[in-house]
């Protein structure tokens, strides 16, 4: 089984190409292969099928509806393959489709939209096609972000956000449900700038700055559009 190696703003993901079908995977392979001491190391596995259509498996072996980090590393991956001569894709996700457009490494993303409701103390729950909280807080680096995540029992993306440095500029780290704390996170990141939007602290053109880098976040249109980088890290073959 031949794996590319791509990660978006260090948030990392082992590409399978499987146009063919011929390799299907399951969780204990994810978790296996995504082990950092034990296997290759990733964030997720993603199988890529015919279509194309994103099979997404988190470190933990769950399933996962979406990443717009890993949309973006299988779209950098098709076209490095030849697979697809690109600039636009549209990639199947069990999200819905997404429309994703190449430029060198970097890729910009139709989202969808998001539906937001109130959640537990001053959170906001923002379904991106998958699950996410939001939190804003004076300082992200000074919060316990595993005790956070454990008040939504594991359910939900955590996101905790902060003003600033600049106008219309967020920092967050996040908590990915199936992972822990990652560099980056692409959904979480639309995620946040709804959230901060709706609570007015960003207008509808955000950079949102995360430990891994920064990416931008454009509410003004009927899809939210993410716009960030992907980077190939490896090929690599597992038995």
């Amino acid at each position: 089984m031949k794996l590319e190696k791509y990660h978006g703003l260090g948030n990392d993901f082992l590409v399978l190409l499987d146009l063919d079908g011929l390799h299907p995977v399951d969780g204990a392979t994810a978790r296996a292969l995504c082990d950092r001491h034990r296997g290759v190391g990733a964030d997720g596995l993603i199988r890529v099928t015919e279509g194309p259509t994103m099979e997404l498996y988190n470190a933990d072996g769950s399933r996962a509806e979406m990443s717009g980090n890993g949309i973006r590393c299988l779209a950098l991956a098709l076209v490095d393959a030849g697979l697809e001569a690109g600039p636009e894709i549209v990639v199947a996700t069990d999200a819905g489709p997404r429309r994703v457009v190449v430029d060198g490494n970097m890729a910009q993303v139709d989202m969808g939209t998001a539906a937001v409701e109130p959640g537990p103390g001053q959170s906001l729950l923002v379904d991106m096609g998958n699950p996410h909280a939001v939190i804003e807080v004076q300082d992200p680096d000074d919060v316990d972000l595993g005790r956070e995540a454990r008040r939504f029992g594991g359910e939900v993306n955590l996101e905790v956000v902060a003003a600033g440095p600049g106008p219309d500029e967020l920092t967050m780290r996040v908590w990915e449900r199936g992972v822990g704390e990652t560099l980056a996170c692409g959904t979480g990141a639309c995620a946040a700038a709804v959230a901060a939007h709706t609570w007015g602290l960003v207008g509808r053109r955000v950079t949102i700055h995360q430990p891994g880098g920064a990416v931008q976040v454009d509410l003004t249109g009927p899809q939210i559009v993410l716009t960030g980088p992907a980077t190939w890290v490896a090929t690599v073959e597992v038995r």
